[in-house]
């Protein structure tokens, strides 16, 4: 196993400069375009070329195949086995955003959030563009009740990747929740006053 470690990292040493400045390159190119197209038939197609180079290490197939493997795993609702494989694909390349992206899923789906944030921050560090990452975050920021910093994340996914709807659904379903939540909070103020009030008037009567 450490001589197959030893060779995998020899590999991304000596191979990986050229193979990721090309996959820089066709990923600029692809946000370019995500980012004027209005059109979601071909925005959704453009999409899903970036998802494609995202989940293809842009050197070794062998991390590839361990990525596929714990989205199987994630998909069937085995969570243990696939954060084993994120961590593993993590601990072979920690510079590869999506192994991190995919490990802040499996901690959504196990309730641990602030892991997840965690995670998020190194996807965003490595790849600020991960329209992904930032849907991801505003799902952690409304399980963590940040509302306001939910609605910021879906801002700039929507910025960078417009022709996407779940954004401003979102966004708009979490005003809606703040400005219910300031109401209740007010009424729950009224209430409490009222009942001093009351209060208040029981005392009169009974000093009267």
């Amino acid at each position: 196993m450490k001589k197959f470690l030893y060779f995998i990292t020899l590999f991304l040493l000596t191979n990986f400069p050229a193979i990721s400045k090309n996959n820089t390159d066709q990923l600029n190119e692809l946000f370019l375009k995500l980012e004027t197209e209005q059109n979601i038939i071909i925005a959704s197609k453009i999409e899903s070329k970036i998802w494609e180079l995202w989940t293809t290490h842009p050197s070794e197939p062998t991390l590839t195949e361990l990525l596929a493997e714990g989205s199987y795993y994630m998909s069937q609702n085995q969570l243990d086995n696939a954060h084993k494989i994120f961590s593993k694909a993590i601990e072979l390349d920690p510079k590869w955003a999506e192994a991190w992206n995919k490990r802040a899923t499996v901690y959504y789906l196990m309730g641990n959030y602030e892991l997840s944030q965690n995670d998020i921050d190194v996807v965003l560090s490595l790849e600020e563009r991960h329209f992904g990452a930032l849907s991801g975050q505003g799902l952690v920021q409304s399980a963590l009740k940040n509302y306001q910093l939910a609605i910021d994340s879906y801002v700039e996914a929507h910025k960078i990747y417009p022709a996407m709807e779940s954004p401003i659904i979102m966004i708009e379903k979490l005003k809606t929740l703040i400005k219910n939540q300031s109401a209740q909070k007010n009424y729950n103020k009224k209430g409490e006053g009222m009942k001093v009030h009351q209060h208040l008037f029981f005392e009169h009567v009974q000093q009267a």
